[in-house]
Formats: structure tokens, sequence, C-alpha cells
């Protein structure tokens, strides 16, 4: 803590006696209040600057100058003349901002010179907010805690505004994240009321004036730093925007020390996992849908998504709490309704869509946002709010000829405050529309085209050829057997159905019933009879069929004998019913056909079981 006090305030005295020297403006800062917000990772500045010019001429530009562990970190900064107080304060559009190098300055201090609208005459006067945000402007203090420990960080400035003007009255205003505050800089004029430093009012305070706070506090909120997001926007024009994030995310904050234990984590999650991350929650356009969430093992079900007609939120959980100094990498994705997003303008089509990550108080390092457009489109072009690095790539995907254009655009050190819209230009012909669809239908029609030459093709040498002549003659020996199969099957479904007459007999004592369906199932059996003949005269003549013949002829005299025996037992039922004999006496009767039948017809079954084996 000493060391950075020590190497800031060298710095200061520097610039100090340097610059004081060196500067001579007409503008004064009248009024200035500054604040600091320190609620989280991401370090607010918010000045308001009301400017005088007591020069003779005209001034155009207003310089800010920022010391150089700010500005290599700067990442969002936005100036804008406002009107009015409280809550009929008015700002303007954003003031263009250009980074200068003024003579005899030294490299220590980044300028940025802000070009005002008009020119601020002799006497005139105007007030600038200005608003920067800042990233790794925290030091963990310590580096390293152990589990149950809280998460302390130390934040250095000055008390003084960083100006090149003289200053007549200014503020400062520190706002931490909870009312508890390890230690801290005190001065002329500091109060420390809630969970807020004030230092000032200060007045007449000399350009470069700068005497240095430091601030040590707690601050538990995990530090979530993607040092590498890839977005990927990919358009189709048949409805849908599909967006696809890949995050490498690391957890910032004070390293973990020691083993970490689940047991504590889990009976006092914030106590022994304070500054762990627990859960990151992604703020989706309204109608997004088919949403997913994974990570390199695969599908991570610990997720919930809440919507409504305005947003819809994606809670994702990380397989195990980070605590600092871990890592993990996973993917989110989601489909967009194309008309919320893609429109027409000045005979181009605009796609209109944000640019940076959907997670609150989250730095990205890295970011790349890829838009994918549908293969034939030309005439591109990129409006972006804030500089980027613009390159382009191919991709080819399924159906593609040429390759779909891609459009990156590369950013470092992304905070919340570029997830702002941003547009994309590109002209696209409706009549490319059909392309994929016509290659479908092409490819179908070649397909089926390829399937019916395949099936009337003759891809034999010769007709004429024994071993053709040989598969005919089996193929006909397979459908003789396969009929012959069927009218013996045919054959004991009315053998059945003569046994179910007698059941029927024996519950109604209709004798004439029973005599008609044995006089049907006797005609049924003629026909099937002259089926069979002209069977077995062919597979006799085969000689494709003589290793089946024996068992063909076996089966022909089992059923034949099966036959007799089941037309024996209906006669004798019948005949026994006639003479109203009782039912004791018909089963002793028909009990040793009956016993003599049961036998055959399973004897007829292993040989049908046989034959449909060959």
């Amino acid at each position: 803590m000493n060391r950075l006090h020590r190497d800031l305030s060298l710095l200061f005295i520097f610039s100090f006696f340097t610059l004081f020297s060196n500067v001579c403006s007409d503008l004064v800062i009248s009024k200035l209040d500054r604040q600091i917000d320190l609620s989280s990772q991401i370090v607010r500045f918010t000045t308001s600057l009301k400017l005088e010019n007591n020069g003779p001429e005209a001034v155009s530009k207003v310089l800010l100058p920022y010391p150089e562990n700010q500005a290599k970190n700067l990442a969002f900064l936005l100036v804008t003349i406002t009107e009015g107080k409280g809550k009929t304060k008015t700002a303007s559009d954003r003031l263009p901002v250009d980074v200068i190098h003024p003579e005899g300055m030294p490299p220590s201090l980044t300028w940025y010179a802000v070009s005002l609208p008009k020119e601020l005459s002799k006497g005139g006067s105007l007030t600038l907010e200005v608003k920067a945000v800042f990233t790794h402007l925290l030091t963990p203090f310590p580096e390293k805690i152990s589990q149950a420990d809280a998460q302390l960080v130390a934040f250095q400035d000055s008390a003084h505004y960083l100006s090149p003007y003289a200053v007549k009255v200014q503020s400062l205003t520190v706002k931490l994240p909870e009312p508890k505050v390890e230690s801290y800089t005190k001065l002329e004029n500091t109060k420390f009321s809630g969970s807020e430093i004030k230092y000032g009012p200060y007045e007449n305070i000399d350009p470069f004036s700068l005497p240095t706070i430091i601030v040590h506090f707690a601050n538990n909120k995990p530090f979530s730093v993607a040092q590498e997001l890839v977005r990927e926007i990919e358009v189709s024009h048949w409805g849908n925007v599909q967006v696809t994030e890949n995050y490498n995310l690391i957890h910032a904050g004070a390293e973990l020390k020691g083993e970490f234990s689940r047991l504590d984590y889990e009976e006092r999650p914030h106590v022994r996992g304070a500054s762990a991350l627990r859960s990151l929650v992604a703020r989706l356009p309204a109608r997004a849908h088919s949403i997913y969430y994974r990570d390199e093992i695969g599908n991570i079900s610990t997720s919930n998504v809440y919507s409504d007609s305005v947003k819809t939120l994606l809670e994702i959980k990380p397989r195990y709490p980070m605590f600092g100094g871990w890592r993990t990498a996973f993917t989110i994705g989601y489909g967009l309704p194309l008309q919320d997003f893609l429109f027409k303008s000045e005979g181009k089509r605009l796609l209109d869509i944000t640019f940076g990550c959907p997670m609150n108080d989250m730095v990205i390092e890295n970011i790349y946002v890829k838009v994918v457009l549908p293969e034939g489109s030309k005439d591109i072009s990129v409006v972006a709010p804030f500089p980027s690095k613009e390159t382009r790539e191919t991709k080819l995907s399924h159906l593609d000829i040429a390759g779909r254009p891609v459009i990156v655009l590369e950013k470092k050190n992304v905070v919340p405050e570029h997830n702002k819209k941003f547009q994309v230009y590109y002209r696209f012909s409706s009549l490319s529309l059909l392309r994929e669809p016509l290659m479908l239908v092409f490819g179908f029609f070649l397909f089926f085209v390829a399937c019916i030459a395949y099936v009337h093709a003759d891809f034999t040498v010769s007709k004429s050829s024994s071993s053709y002549i040989a598969k005919l003659q089996w193929d006909e020996v397979q459908t003789a057997t396969q009929q012959f199969q069927n009218i013996m099957n045919r054959v004991l479904v009315i053998h059945d159905k003569l046994d179910a007459s007698l059941r029927d007999l024996s519950r109604t004592g209709d004798v004439q019933a029973c005599k008609a369906a044995r006089k049907t199932a006797d005609s049924f059996l003629k026909e099937l009879t002259k089926e069979l003949k002209s069977l077995l005269s062919f597979l006799q003549s085969s000689p494709q069929a003589l290793h089946i013949m024996p068992k063909v002829d076996e089966l022909v005299v089992k059923e034949k004998e099966l036959q007799e025996k089941v037309m024996l037992k209906h006669s004798m039922v019948v005949d026994s019913y006639e003479k109203k004999s009782g039912g004791r006496d018909i089963d002793n009767r028909v009990a040793a056909v009956q016993q003599k039948i049961t036998l055959l017809r399973q004897e007829v079954d292993d040989l049908l079981e046989v034959i449909d084996e060959i």
C-alpha cells in the first residue's frame, strides 16, 4: 500500500512542476462536482464542470488529462453539455473526443480534447458532464485470502481534480459498496457518512494540485472478467437471428489461499465464500427463444429463464462456485425473431442489434463480435457508436457455395456501457432466397432419378448364365414353398374352426349349425387340396427343391392323418348329440381320438417351422 502511495505521489509531484509552468489557459472551472462509484469492480467517474471563459478569445476545445494508470484502463468516456438542475436537467448529444499530444507535456499523462459544438466566447460559460468508466483500478489488498475472509480492495486517486485549469470550488464524493471501510485518507473537510466519503468543498485550487487519497474497503462482489468473448450473430432471412456467445471467464479478485471446503461453503455460503462467483444473469431481448447453456463437458441444467414483455433474464450457474483466480469456459446461445432486428433502409437491409455483453458488471478484456450475413450479401457497411477494429471473413455452412460474408468487430476493455446497438447495412436480392430451396429440390430430384435408374438397371453379367438361371429357379422354389406353407396354415385354421363349432354345440345344443360348419369346412378343404396338388407337382419336378421335399412329403402325410382324425372326432360328437348322449359319455368316447389329434397337431407345427427355416 505504501509503495502504491509513493509511486502515485511522485507522479503527481512531477506532473505538477512540469505542467504548471507550461499550461496557461483562460478557462476557469467555477464549480466542479466529482463522484466516484466503487460499488463494483468497474470504477465509474461522473464529473460536472462549470466552465467560464475569462480570456479575450473564444475557446473551441476543452482539455481533459488522465494519469497513465487510469488512461490505460479507460474503457468508456462520454462528454455532454448539461443544462438545468435536478429533474429538469437535460444533456446534449455526445461531444467528439480525441486523443492529443500537446508539446512539452510528459508521457505520464494522456490528454483528451473535447470539441465544443460552438465556440465559447469571452465571458461565456457552460457545464460539461464527463462520465468515465475504468477497469482494473481496484487492487485486491491483500492479494490472497482464505475462504472465510472478506475481499478487501484498495483504490487511490487525488482529492482534487486533475486539470490544467484553475478550479474555484470543487468537491469529491466516493461511493462504497457498503457502509464499512478499513481505512481512508483524511484530509481537510473530509466526512464519512453512510457508505460515502466526501472531500471538500475546496476553494481556489491551482492547476495540478493533487493531494493523494487511498481508500481501503471491503468489496465482496465477484470480479468477473471475460478474458475473451466471441459473439456470433448469424442472420437467416428465413425468420431467425441466432446468437452464440463463447466466454473464457476468470475471477480477477483476491486469489483463494489454501484449500476449498465444499462443506463449509454449503453450510454458510455468504460467509465461507462471500466473494465467490455463484451465478451470472444475462439480460436478453424480450422474445429470445431456444435458449441453451453449456460448457466443455456438456449441457448444464443449473439455469433458469424469466421473461416478460420487456426482457428475458437468463440466470446461469457454473458447475462450481468461482473464487479468486479460478477460471471457467462456457457457451450460451439463443434465437431472436428476425423482424425485431432486421429492417429496410434506403434500398438496403439494416441489422440493428446490441454490441456488448448482456451481463452486468462484467469486464470483457477482448471481444469479437462476428456478424454472419446470408450468402450473396454485398455492399456491406458497419456503423458503431464507438471505435472498433473491423475485419472480414468468410464462413462456409450447409448448402453454401461461395460462403457467407462475416464482419468481425474487435474491441478491448469492454464494459456494460458498450452494450449499445450498432448497425450493419447490406444489399441482398430476394431472389437469392430461392437458392437453397432450389438446390434442395434439384438434389432430391437427382436422388430419385438415381434410385429409379438403379431399380430398373440390369447389373447381371448375362441372363443366360448358369448362376442367373439357378437364382431364378431358387426364387421360384422359395415362392412355391411359401405358398405351400400358407395353404397348410389355412387348413389348420379350418381345423380350429371345426373344433370351435363343437364347443358351440356343447353350449347351445344346435346340431344343425354344427353340421353346416362341417359342410363349409369340407368345401374349403377340397379347394385347398386342388391348390396343393399343383404346388407339390412343381416342387417334385424342381431339382432345387430336392433337399426340402422329404419334409414336405412328411408334412402332407401328417396333415392328411390329422384331418382324418379331426373329421372323425366331429362326426362322433355330432352323432352322440343326436342320440342325446351325456357329456361324460361323449368325452370318454372321443378321448383316444383327441389324444391322437393333439400329438399330430404338434408334429405338423414342428414340420412347418423346419420348412420355414430351410
